[in-house]
């Protein structure tokens, strides 16, 4: 594919600066810098910017696979569009990532604080379960462990990673290069791009839908489908417009 140009390489590099940093800093970074549930009082307006450059901490290989879909996928599209307009791709796909993230997880939350309150939870009660995941067991009578639980998971479970932006860079690579052969890791089965990215779509949607993980646990699908939904309308627009010939250097 090429080789890596410059703001892919700019990218590559801050990314693991910012991981390495985390690693030092700790909960600090973890706390600052991640993307959390805009009503949780670790949120900040920035977040969903500087959640693309922060990993999962404890998973080497989080931050190994989205760097290496950034280095694949990344150079051909710069390289076709030139450097600001691959940034403006680029970061438009993982704002719009965050945002559509942040919108399931408000209609999840949403939805089970008023299954709380029906089930008898005042507005105190409700707020302690939030801070500090405690409740009284008698509640268990009217709703079940895992809507307390899966509450309490969504409002303070923060979203890390580069996924939703690499998500708009494999749409836009699809539809620019159609044809051309990829392969999953450890499934080396050739499958051209316009049926491989797809098929990874469906599978997170699958995952989204159904609570089934296909990727393993703590897998923001609807991140991943929120990315490739922005990436899918910025590439077709210029595409369908005849834009992506169009460089803004």
């Amino acid at each position: 594919m090429g080789r890596i140009t410059e703001t892919v390489k700019i990218l590559i590099i801050i990314n693991v600066i910012v991981y390495a940093g985390s690693m030092l800093l700790g909960d600090t970074a973890y706390r600052l810098l991640s993307l959390y549930y805009f009503e949780n009082p670790n949120f900040q307006y920035w977040q969903p910017v500087t959640h693309m450059f922060m990993h999962d901490q404890h998973s080497f290989m989080h931050i190994l696979f989205n760097m290496l879909g950034l280095y694949f996928f990344g150079p051909p599209l710069e390289a076709r569009w030139g450097q600001k307009k691959f940034l403006f791709f680029y970061f438009s796909a993982g704002i719009g990532a965050a945002l559509i993230h942040s919108l399931v997880t408000y209609f999840q939350v949403s939805q089970g604080l008023d299954l709380l309150a029906g089930a008898g939870m005042t507005p105190v009660e409700i707020t302690e379960m939030l801070q500090t995941g405690q409740y009284r067991s008698s509640i268990l009578q009217s709703i079940p462990i895992e809507t307390i639980e899966s509450v309490y998971r969504e409002y303070n479970t923060p979203a890390v990673g580069a996924s939703g932006a690499i998500y708009g860079l494999l749409v836009g690579f699809a539809l620019l290069y159609p044809n051309v052969e990829l392969m999953m890791m450890f499934i080396p089965i050739p499958i051209k791009a316009k049926y491989f990215v797809p098929g990874l779509i469906l599978l997170d949607l699958f995952s989204g839908l159904t609570g089934f993980s296909v990727f393993g646990q703590n897998i923001a699908n609807w991140a991943h489908i929120g990315g490739a939904a922005f990436g899918f309308i910025m590439a077709y627009y210029w595409k369908k417009n005849d834009l992506n010939n169009t460089r803004w250097d």
